[in-house]
């Protein structure tokens, strides 16, 4: 049974709040997995009292939810709205709030969620502390931070600091959207759940692995965050990284959060370092320049609105790694990420090697296809094979044949992340959600490439909206007949 709580969202009127957590909770409350005695308290600048507040979500909600709003469902789910007024950066505000969330009939079970910009954290953190908001009496209290965790190592490290200053470890929870995807937490059922492909998971039959995100959106009026931060910090050094060591984990003692986060951290610990002179042979960054997308033109990164006329930003980040353990000595994990690309999709692509031994080669069949494992993270989730079957008939040919092991394609009802995500904070499970050392070990597999990227303000390469990227990142791969895998499909290849 869940506990009752009282769920506290500190930035209440801003962008994460109102696009994604509210309508994330309504979708619980639609779904019956709140909790009965459960709270929500808005906090935020904007005056508000608690019914202009529900009229504001109400109205708010239109058109962020999937289909129709539910009119029993919409008012139960406003029963549970309050709103506190106050300034972040007022410690008398927090004393309010205190005497708002610990009034009766409100639960002693709280969440802050932390909707707000990572240089507020701190800030946050150190009221919420002052006025004993940290304190577990009577019940449990967590934060929820959003990404980015830190600007760079040096920024990470002082940020925890700051945390744990008045909050333990076991209270904090570093929210990554992306592992609450269903396909993500799928690569952990289909290694650990089938003994079929285990004996072929290492570097002995695995050619390469390549993990992909790509966006057809450009920046879309973050100029002010993303000009800053760039492909490597906003996608590839926390979603990537993340499903880079679902991939390449050892089997965890148990499925517990501890044991689970332990192997992860392996994972990113035997990451072999990019040192700076192997920075161009491992990483590549690019910039979308002006293209055109679904047959309309679109803008370059630099005409973007609030983007710095000379901006050196990269839009585009590819990486290869090396892990060097006994699993994966040697094989390259390919890693890219970019925006104003062809499509969205995310996938995890795994090539296996070539048969030792070319049965075929007096035959018809000139050279084998190699085989492919394809998992889909989105916008379909999938899970496919690509093998080699026989054409009929009396000829030696060959074609490649797809195994679909998923419900791709099939019209399923979409779960947003942080639906999973909130619930799993709600219940007290940080399996899919970062611990410190896993964000540190993150840090420092990218920092020594973003202090060169640094300090190279002068050039980068540019590629056409509604490209898969430039083709200069190919200069990556170990081999010519390597390449990078677009889609899942193959006749889309």
């Amino acid at each position: 049974m869940i506990e009752p709580c009282t769920f506290t969202i500190i930035g209440a009127t801003g962008n994460l709040a109102r696009n994604k957590l509210l309508p994330a909770l309504y979708h619980l409350e639609l779904a019956k997995r709140l909790p009965e005695q459960m709270f929500i308290i808005g906090f935020a600048r904007s005056e508000h009292s608690d019914d202009s507040y529900r009229s504001e979500v109400a109205e708010m909600l239109q058109g962020k939810v999937r289909g129709e709003l539910d009119d029993k469902t919409l008012q139960r789910f406003l029963a549970r709205l309050h709103y506190q007024q106050g300034d972040l950066h007022e410690s008398e505000n927090f004393a309010k709030l205190h005497d708002r969330v610990t009034e009766a009939p409100l639960p002693q079970n709280r969440i802050f969620y932390l909707a707000i910009r990572p240089a507020e954290f701190g800030v946050v953190t150190n009221h919420l502390a002052a006025v004993g908001l940290h304190k577990e009496q009577g019940g449990w209290s967590r934060v929820v931070i959003e990404k980015p965790f830190g600007y760079d190592l040096e920024s990470a490290h002082i940020l925890e600091q700051q945390l744990h200053r008045h909050f333990r470890e076991e209270q904090l929870y570093r929210i990554d959207h992306y592992l609450g995807k269903g396909t993500v937490q799928n690569v952990l059922v289909f290694r650990f759940a089938n003994l079929m492909m285990e004996p072929l998971w290492n570097r002995n039959y695995i050619d390469h692995v390549q993990i992909t995100h790509a966006e057809s959106n450009g920046i879309e009026k973050r100029a002010e965050y993303y000009d800053g931060a760039g492909a490597m910090r906003d996608m590839l050094q926390s979603h990537l990284l993340q499903m880079l060591t679902l991939v390449a984990m050892e089997p965890p003692a148990r499925m517990d959060a501890e044991s689970l986060r332990d192997e992860k951290v392996k994972v990113l610990k035997s990451i072999r370092t990019i040192t700076p002179n192997a920075v161009h042979a491992q990483a590549f960054r690019a910039q979308y320049k002006a293209g055109m997308l679904d047959g309309e033109k679109v803008a370059g990164y630099l005409d973007e609105q609030g983007v710095t006329p000379n901006s050196t930003t990269e839009t585009f980040a590819a990486l290869k790694l090396y892990i060097d353990n006994w699993r994966w000595r040697n094989v390259p994990f390919y890693i890219r990420t970019g925006k104003r690309m062809a499509k969205n999709t995310s996938m995890i692509c795994i090539r296996f090697k070539h048969p030792p031994q070319q049965l075929f080669r007096e035959t018809q069949v000139e050279q084998i296809k190699p085989n492919w494992l394809l998992m889909g993270i989105q916008p379909d989730e999938c899970l496919r094979a690509e093998l080699q079957v026989k054409v009929p008939g009396l000829e030696m040919k060959t074609e490649t044949t797809t195994f679909d092991a998923s419900y791709c394609g099939v019209g399923q009802r979409k779960l947003d992340a942080y639906e999973a995500l909130l619930l799993d904070v709600i219940e007290g499970d940080s399996s899919l959600f970062l611990r410190y050392d896993e964000v540190q070990w993150a840090w420092r597999v990218v920092d020594p490439i973003i202090k060169v990227w640094s300090t190279e303000r002068d050039y980068i390469h540019t590629y056409p909206a509604g490209s898969w990227g430039p083709a200069s990142s190919n200069r990556l791969f170990d081999r010519e007949d390597q390449y990078w895998r677009n889609s899942i499909d193959r006749d889309e290849e």
